[in-house]
């Protein structure tokens, strides 16, 4: 049987389908790949990392936080005696950024927000250094130590897990009446004795207050203020006085002469110590002589008793002291 060669309508509309499907296809691929940057082309720079922890094949590369490129190969090097270079990234930047890639640039290991992606993040170059070339090498900047990071905010988390705990206790014994500041809160007593305690400050402030007292003239008689000023001027004068030379209080303060005398009479004060002290003399002898010092003292003994002898029958020694002719 002969097939017929004329196309119905219902394969018409099969077919328009069919091509608006594809044409909306072939759309959505393009703007998917200008979306990814997929059809740009692009160069490889490789870069050494300690540790790539979050990053993938195909992650993303950027050059001042906007996409540039992705991730190429992730690999690990034989272990070796450098730790910082464990692994060897490849990624591949669109060569018409690669004006911004210089050999001052910097990768860096960031992430999207604190717990998101990680990905690679280069840091645009200055004119003065050289445009990186297929294969060259990124060097890597210092990163932020997302794990120490998560770690150090757990520790803070716990902390105020532990306040709130603290203050949950604190806040249940100040409503259970614990402690003073619990009674404060909960005693009436103490609280009608604050009352009290207040009314009697009151009352003292009241009578302090009152210009017939001793305090409330010192608050409102101006007349202590003068006598204060007055007396502070006194003895500004008095020791305006001082400081002058004349008057012997001056003298006494500025003038040297009685300093050099005073020296003098203490130097030879300490002579005559110590020539007391040495024995010669007869002061000096009289100080240090013990045999001087015994015969002094019996012709003393002698002498009273001739003298009381004397006082008893004076004429015994009068006796033909007198005569008459």
């Amino acid at each position: 049987m002969k097939r017929s060669t004329f196309v119905t309508y219902d394969q018409l509309k099969v077919g328009a389908v069919i091509l608006a499907a594809l044409a909306i296809l072939t759309v959505a691929v393009y703007k998917l790949g200008q979306a990814a940057d997929l059809f740009s082309e692009r160069y490889s720079l490789v870069t050494f990392l300690p540790n790539a922890n979050g990053l993938r094949v195909g992650g993303t590369v950027s050059i001042a936080g906007q996409l540039a490129g992705s991730i190429n190969s992730i690999e690990f090097l034989p272990p070796d005696g450098d730790t910082t270079r464990n692994l060897r990234i490849v990624v591949e930047v669109d060569r018409h950024l690669r004006e911004q890639v210089r050999a001052d640039s910097r990768v860096r290991l960031r992430a999207l927000g604190l717990l998101g992606d990680k990905y690679l993040d280069i840091s645009p170059g200055t004119p003065r250094y050289q445009v990186l070339e297929e294969g060259d090498t990124l060097t890597v900047g210092q990163s932020v130590d997302y794990d120490a990071v998560i770690q150090q905010a757990s520790g803070a988390v716990g902390d105020m897990v532990q306040l709130t705990s603290d203050l949950k206790a604190i806040t249940g014994g100040i409503v259970r009446g614990e402690g003073a500041l619990g009674q404060l809160v909960t005693d009436r007593r103490l609280y009608d004795e604050l009352t009290q305690t207040l009314s009697r400050t009151n009352a003292l402030m009241a009578r302090l207050q009152n210009p017939n007292g001793t305090v409330g003239r010192m608050l409102e008689d101006p007349q202590l203020y003068y006598n204060l000023t007055g007396m502070i001027a006194s003895v500004d004068s008095l020791v305006v006085q001082l400081s002058s030379n004349r008057g012997t209080a001056g003298k006494l303060l500025r003038d040297t002469t009685l300093y050099a005398q005073l020296v003098g009479v203490a130097g030879g004060a300490d002579s005559l110590v110590k020539a007391l002290n040495s024995g010669r003399g007869t002061a000096g002898k009289l100080l240090t002589d013990q045999a001087l010092y015994d015969q002094l003292n019996k012709a003393i003994t002698d002498l009273n008793a001739v003298l009381a002898d004397v006082r008893r029958d004076p004429r015994k020694y009068t006796k033909g002291l007198i005569k008459v002719f």
